[in-house]
């Protein structure tokens, strides 16, 4: 039976909360702790990104679950540059679970991976986002104008790379800036540069309060999906985004389906309860943002390339999704 059971459910009667911080504490750390030492609070530090982005939203609300449902969890939200930081931090041992990009992660995982799945969570749209009266109306139109391809380490810049590589638009045929999501905004509105990319939830927040401030155009990109694909068939899909989204034409585009990771030597007892927790508070999450109610047991274990971390399959096993 788990150690981590939720704060509503019945309590063990012979294990004090002092007593399972302790026994949570030497199970992330391989260390036995004595006896009488003081108890300690698991730290969960969750790789999120740019405070107005998707990420950190979903990141905020599972932390607050965690902190009111595990008793001696201390989980905490760490703003990052996105997804290939947040793979760098949880694979390093800096950060317990993390957001990412499915096309962050390699084709072919490590034989021991230190990175495992929990969830594949929803799926990221690639926002190319220009003023309305701007010269930007298709990707082409990106040649020689200065472009905004996400913050370094971000997925965004990852995605976006490899798009302007299928459309011959790599090497110096763009200018581009490394911004992540409120430099690219505060960018565009200022006029230093022509457009910027973002791979998000819908919808983003950031570009949802652009639209409501400034007239935009959101490019369609539903053209290069196929292209993208030759490379990457497990990944890219097209998606729309309606108008009722930001208020603009809608259009299709990249999209590219997001999951949370978790560091692969968690406890299978600590990562079950998470995963539980992520699946059973679903309408909670989805009051941070719509995205996360698009969840379900059924696809969250669609996270190929990555393999799920034992605790995370002992949960869909028993519900089974």
């Amino acid at each position: 039976m788990s150690r981590f059971r939720s704060r509503r459910a019945r309590p063990r009667p012979a294990r004090p909360r002092a007593l399972l911080a302790l026994l949570l504490v030497a199970a992330l750390t391989g260390v036995a702790g004595c006896r009488d030492a003081p108890a300690a609070s698991v730290p969960i530090r969750i790789a999120t990104g740019s405070p107005t982005a998707v990420y950190h939203a979903f990141g905020q609300s599972l932390a607050a679950i965690l902190n009111r449902e595990l008793p001696g969890v201390r989980a905490s939200v760490v703003v990052t540059a996105a997804s290939a930081e947040n793979v760098r931090l949880v694979g390093a041992g800096d950060a317990e679970l993390g957001f990412t990009q499915a096309d962050v992660l390699p084709a072919a995982p490590a034989t021991h991976p230190s990175v495992l799945a929990v969830a594949r969570v929803y799926d990221d749209l690639l926002h190319l986002v220009t003023t309305a009266g701007g010269p930007v109306r298709t990707l082409a139109d990106l040649r020689g104008r200065r472009v905004s391809v996400g913050a370094a380490g971000s997925g965004t810049e990852i995605t976006a790379s490899r798009l302007l590589a299928v459309a011959q638009l790599g090497d110096n045929a763009v200018h581009r800036e490394r911004l992540g999501l409120d430099d690219s905004v505060a960018a565009l509105r200022s006029g230093r540069i022509d457009a910027f990319f973002f791979s998000g939830g819908l919808p983003v927040r950031a570009v949802e309060e652009l639209s409501g401030a400034t007239a935009i155009r959101i490019v369609d990109l539903g053209d290069w999906t196929d292209p993208l694909r030759h490379g990457n068939p497990e990944v890219y899909v097209s998606r729309d985004i309606p108008r009722s989204v930001y208020g603009v034409d809608p259009v299709t585009t990249v999209a590219n389906p997001n999951f949370l990771v978790v560091r692969a030597n968690l406890p299978e007892s600590l990562v079950r309860e998470v995963t539980r927790l992520l699946m059973e508070r679903r309408a909670e999450l989805a009051a941070a943002h719509p995205a996360a109610g698009r969840m379900s047991p059924r696809a969250a274990i669609a996270t190929a390339p990555l393999p799920l971390h034992p605790g995370a399959a002992a949960w869909y096993r028993a519900t089974k999704p």
